[in-house]
């Protein structure tokens, strides 16, 4: 799949110069004040107030260098657009200047392949999971730096595990969770895989080149038939971390029921019940059973 280019579009600022635009110290400045502000439109006088620029010349010409791109506004205030938003953003999330690691350490949940206790790791602005003996993986994803402030190792965890199901929810949906470009979607077979899986989904998006791979029975967490076969067993499927969920770490629980076109199932064992859930190739549900 090929992928777009930062440089091909005609109406776009140039991207060196939209950043060299915020690469400023009054101007993010200025965007952090906008970003602080009690009100959405805060008046020119009240905004350099907030800044600290006595100089009201130089104030207003940094800030019109952010007006159209990242600031609207004119003589009623000033209010930051989205992008003026997603550059705060980034920067209180650490993408930019942060780089923390953790070592590996011990969470609630044991290994799908040989029961040893699971082991998390935050390196590269990625989180780890997997077994510390035999070495099969149970996912790895992005989380920025930011989710790790004022949190504890569990509560890392746990906010990891919503993103992930938001984003392979995203992705599934056709939404791609980086840019909201167009998600592709297919069941895949063999080659290299983060899950050591070799019946997998694999996400790309055609606009920016995200990918995300996962279990086919990750994609089934909010699946209305199986968080209520879930709920009538006692479990709060929402509450389950998913690499505690053997279907959603690997594929020993899918087969290919059909080749042409593709139908794959998902087992989902609880207590003395199976739930079967069928998918077509562009991963809707297409039949349910109960064992």
């Amino acid at each position: 799949m090929s992928r777009a280019s930062i440089t091909e579009c005609e109406d776009c600022v140039e991207p060196a110069e939209a950043f060299s635009v915020v690469g400023n110290e009054t101007r993010l400045a200025i965007l952090e004040a906008l970003w602080q502000a009690d009100a959405d439109v805060v008046r020119f006088s009240r905004l350099r107030e907030a800044v600290g620029v006595r100089d009201s010349a130089q104030f207003n010409y940094h800030l019109q260098e952010l007006v159209g791109q990242f600031v609207a506004g004119g003589d009623d205030g000033y209010e930051l657009k989205y992008a003026g938003k997603a550059v705060v953003r980034a920067l209180l999330a650490g993408e930019f200047t942060h780089d923390p690691e953790w070592e590996a350490f011990e969470i609630d949940g044991e290994c799908v392949a040989c029961g040893a206790t699971l082991v998390a790791e935050y390196v590269d602005e990625t989180i780890c999971v997997s077994c510390p003996d035999c070495g099969h993986a149970h996912g790895e994803y992005a989380f920025p730096p930011g989710g790790l402030t004022d949190r504890s190792r569990e509560e890392v965890m746990a906010a990891f595990d919503q993103r992930v199901r938001h984003l392979h929810c995203l992705a599934a949906d056709g939404v791609c969770p980086e840019c909201n470009g167009r998600m592709h979607s297919e069941v895949e077979r063999g080659g290299d895989c983060c899950l050591g899986a070799d019946l997998r989904v694999e996400h790309e998006c055609a606009q920016c080149g995200h990918s995300l791979c996962s279990a086919v029975g990750l994609v089934l967490l909010d699946q209305s038939d199986v968080v209520t076969f879930h709920r009538e067993h006692g479990v709060d499927l929402n509450a389950t971390p998913y690499w505690q969920l053997p279907w959603c770490v690997s594929d020993h629980h899918t087969t290919v029921e059909r080749e042409d076109p593709l139908r794959v199932a998902v087992d989902v064992p609880l207590d003395d019940e199976t739930l079967r859930v069928a998918l077509d190739a562009d991963l809707q549900v297409v039949d349910v059973e109960r064992h």
